[in-house]
């Protein structure tokens, strides 16, 4: 079974929910609103893709504050779990950010 790390509300989020069920892969979501990441999860995602967990082009980061906007990537998802760029889908040893074709083909082998 793979786990999604997303919002509820994000649209790609259900899109690859959507696309994964379809082809049969069962999927538990995680909101990361209503269960906050433990620091462990977020240094395996941030060891995994580095700066680009942090999406600098969402509604919340342009509401942040400057001074906030400086804080270690580590600081910023556990305040502020939308920050994080999403779906991040871990399916045993794969682990992927965003559903774009790349992702896709990664979890449905297309």
């Amino acid at each position: 079974m793979a786990t999604m790390y997303g919002l509820k509300s994000c649209s790609t989020c259900r899109t690859a929910i959507q696309e994964l069920n379809f082809a049969g892969k069962d999927v538990k979501f995680v909101d990361v609103r209503k269960s906050q990441l433990d620091a462990d999860l977020i240094d395996q995602f941030l060891r995994e893709f580095g700066d680009a967990l942090v999406n600098r082009c969402s509604t919340t980061w342009r509401n942040l504050p400057e001074t906030e906007r400086q804080g270690t990537p580590e600081d910023m998802i556990a305040r502020h779990p939308s920050l994080m760029r999403r779906p991040v889908i871990v399916d045993g040893e794969l682990v992927t950010l965003g559903w774009n074709s790349a992702a896709r083909a990664r979890h449905l082998g297309e």
